[in-house]
């Protein structure tokens, strides 16, 4: 099939289609992964645990939950999740640049892999490995960091070029 022949929307489309594809799969691969260690009740659990808990070293009152440390599994299982998306997004970029797709959306893909990795990093590193409280707010912090280290990769990209 001749890339070039297609208009930009179908070509989109086409990557769109393909890549809401996969993340489906992906949820349903992680989910039958993790089915042994009952992953919808600890999601369920997980959930019905928030309280109103003080920000150390802050007055402030944000939810969390109660004990933070019980939901390994689930930790462990959006540590997969966004594993799996910079993994996709890594072939989405490589679809993107096969196909001739416009520089924004290539710019996109590339913050959406800096996002998917940071973001899993920072799952296993705050959630999984050491799951406190105080814990729990710095994972927050950084994914605002990540979030921001993101957009300044999509940024860099369209100012590359």
């Amino acid at each position: 099939m001749n890339q070039q022949a297609l208009p930009e929307k179908k070509k989109e489309a086409l990557i769109t289609g393909v890549y809401i594809g996969l993340i489906l799969i992906l949820l349903a691969v992680i989910y039958v992964i993790n089915l042994h260690d009952n992953l919808w009740g600890s999601v369920v659990n997980f959930v019905n645990s928030f309280v109103l808990t003080q920000v150390p070293g802050t007055s402030i009152s944000l939810p969390a939950p109660a004990y933070p440390a019980a939901y390994t599994v689930l930790y462990t299982a959006i540590f997969q999740f966004f594993l799996g998306i910079g993994i996709l997004e890594i072939a989405v970029l490589a679809i993107r640049i096969t196909m001739h797709s416009s520089l924004p959306r290539k710019a996109e893909t590339i913050s959406n892999i800096v996002f998917g990795f940071g973001t899993s990093y920072l799952v296993i590193t705050y959630l999984i490995n050491t799951t406190i409280l105080s814990e729990w707010f710095v994972f927050w912090a950084g994914i605002i960091l990540i979030t921001g280290l993101s957009l300044v990769a999509r940024a860099f990209v369209l100012l590359a070029v």
